[in-house]
């Protein structure tokens, strides 16, 4: 029977860590040399000093050697985050020395930043070879190692590519499958400024996006009647002022229209670049008290226009505010024109 603290491998996968917690009597959450805890059944976890150290893993052939035949255990509820909806995967690139990359092996991981169920497969094309790597299923807001490389890999690393089928328990529709292919610079790996500090590891990692934005999804499925809709309500809102809505603000939730009109009663004579710095510093301030205040949600709408403004939050979202989750707002309510920032779960 294992307890906390104890050292364990996984059967069916690579690597394992040490157990931190135990939740019931089938599952425990394993700490892997990244930081990052993984819940694993029980049944699926072996003791290092039992001996077992025969893994049927690439490049060893060995059987895996139990004590036991392994009893058949309910399978775990994935972890759903509020918010977390849309397909957010990353291919992740984490050193095990942060202060010299190519000093020591870098780990690959698929991230599955989402609530999405994958389906997924790995793969090296090189010169045209594709050649598989890993293929299996992945539970939402986890991550999944895939394998390692050394410095002297770095010299000729082959195109990263990813097939992606991502789910719901249940939905309203089919998504199309994500299939995406990641070059990277060699060179970049020898850099420390590279990597930087992640919600997902305890080390800094390289992020890489597989999977495409939410926004650009919904695009593709408008109609000639959609586009043309947006298009005119678009040509309405630069003809006649936009009325004013009303800030909500709850315990909870709280939104706010940074529309400058809506800011100022007199703008004219301010440059594009002044107007800008009003609405920044807006933004700023009302995530700073939102932050205080313990405010569960923040919707800040900002318009479609030429996206400087929305830009520019992206940006700080990513950098001041980067341990804040965020996404498009609904667009049944919003359209494009608005971000939600995540504060708390739940």
């Amino acid at each position: 029977m294992v307890k906390v603290g104890d050292k364990v491998k996984f059967l069916n996968d690579v690597g394992g860590g040490v157990i931190t917690r135990i939740v019931g009597k089938n599952l425990a959450h394993v700490e892997n040399e990244d930081g990052f805890e993984i819940p694993t059944l029980i049944s699926q976890l072996v003791k290092e000093e039992d001996g077992t150290e025969s893994f049927n893993l690439p490049g060893n052939t060995g059987e895996v050697e139990l004590t036991e035949e392994p009893i058949l255990q309910a399978e775990t509820k994935p972890v759903f985050i509020e918010g977390k909806d849309n397909p957010d995967f990353y291919l992740a690139f984490v050193p095990q020395i942060e202060e010299n990359p190519v000093g020591g092996d870098i780990g690959a991981w698929l991230v599955n930043d989402s609530n999405f169920h994958l389906i997924a497969h790995y793969s090296h094309n090189a010169g045209g070879l594709y050649k598989s790597i890993w293929a299996g299923a992945q539970e939402p807001n986890s991550v999944k190692h895939l394998e390692d490389f050394s410095h002297i890999d770095l010299a000729n690393l082959p195109g990263f590519c990813f097939q992606v089928i991502y789910f719901s328990e249940e939905s309203r529709e089919i998504y199309q499958p994500v299939v995406k292919e990641i070059k990277v610079n060699p060179v970049k790996f020898y850099k420390e400024k590279t990597f930087f500090k992640t919600q997902f590891f305890k080390r800094n990692a390289l992020l890489l996006a597989i999977s495409n934005n939410l926004q650009s999804v919904e695009l593709d499925k408008l109609t000639n009647s959609d586009v043309q809709e947006v298009l005119r309500q678009k040509q309405t809102e630069s003809i006649q002022p936009k009325k004013p809505v009303v800030k909500k603000r709850s315990a909870d939730f709280v939104e706010v229209d940074l529309h400058i009109h809506e800011l100022l009663d007199n703008y004219s004579g301010l440059s594009n670049h002044d107007i800008l710095d009003i609405q920044m510093g807006r933004f700023r301030s009302e995530m700073d008290r939102a932050i205080k205040n313990k405010v569960k949600r923040i919707v800040f709408i900002h318009g479609i226009g030429q996206g400087t403004l929305k830009a520019e939050i992206i940006k700080e979202l990513k950098t001041k505010y980067r341990k804040y989750y965020f996404q498009d707002a609904s667009f049944k309510e919003y359209g494009y024109g608005a971000t939600m920032v995540i504060l708390q779960k739940g």
